[in-house]
């Protein structure tokens, strides 16, 4: 018996792969949480994926971040546009820290590699619904950063100097772009969780946004991870 306070949850699914389609519809087929899961439809091309948006609404599309035909990052941010409200967590099966950043920079919410679990999928189901974002066990985004830390240089970037981000300011942001919890940066900066929100506030401040997706995809923006 589904409870009644669940939220409907309407799903795409975008995969080219029968086995894992299986596994994702046995783990929407269960009630779970807040949601209540309603697959709209199963594609196995990034082509049909525009079509299927203005079909019918989808809260959330699952894909797979390399459809056969190659041109799903692509589409990203015209679906994004057109379908503001629309939550996209992306599977991979490469930790290739350059085409994460490129999938989360193209759009998407969250991403997971395609060996997860169910528990794992239905936590980033649910911070990518929350507006979170979210990022998987074994993804990283921390490729080689040369001179990151608290010993690297002032930042010579243009956009450190346009907003007026302090050299505190710009490691934070840069561990926020790595979807870490305050708690964890504080611990790499030495510092309190207190310290390291009132930093976030006056980062968000200074860059004029409201939610740590939207740092997340400005840092990525300007390689800052």
């Amino acid at each position: 018996m589904t409870n009644p306070s669940m939220k409907s949850l309407n799903v795409l699914i975008a995969d080219g792969h029968p086995i894992f389609v299986e596994g994702l519809r046995n783990v929407l087929s269960i009630p779970a949480g807040r949601y209540l899961f309603q697959l709209r439809g199963v594609i196995q091309s990034s082509s049909l994926i525009g079509e299927m948006l203005n079909r019918s609404p989808i809260d959330l599309l699952l894909m797979d971040m390399n459809l056969s035909d190659s041109e799903g990052l692509k589409l990203l941010p015209a679906l994004k546009r057109a379908h503001p409200d629309l939550r996209i967590l992306l599977f991979t099966q490469t930790d290739d820290a350059r085409l994460i950043k490129a999938a989360f920079r193209a759009g998407g919410d969250g991403l997971l590699l395609r060996s997860t679990s169910r528990d794992e999928v239905l936590r980033a189901i649910d911070e990518v619904m929350a507006g979170k974002t979210f990022l998987g066990k074994g993804v990283s985004l921390t490729g080689r950063l040369p001179g990151f830390g608290m010993d690297s240089a002032l930042p010579e970037s243009r956009f450190a100097r346009k907003f007026g981000l302090t050299r505190r300011e710009i490691e934070v942001m840069r561990y926020i772009g790595q979807v870490l919890s305050n708690k964890d940066i504080a611990e790499k900066l030495y510092i309190s969780d207190q310290t390291v929100s009132v930093h976030r506030k006056n980062i968000m401040r200074k860059l004029g946004v409201n939610n740590t997706a939207s740092l997340i995809k400005i840092a990525f923006e300007h390689n800052l991870v």
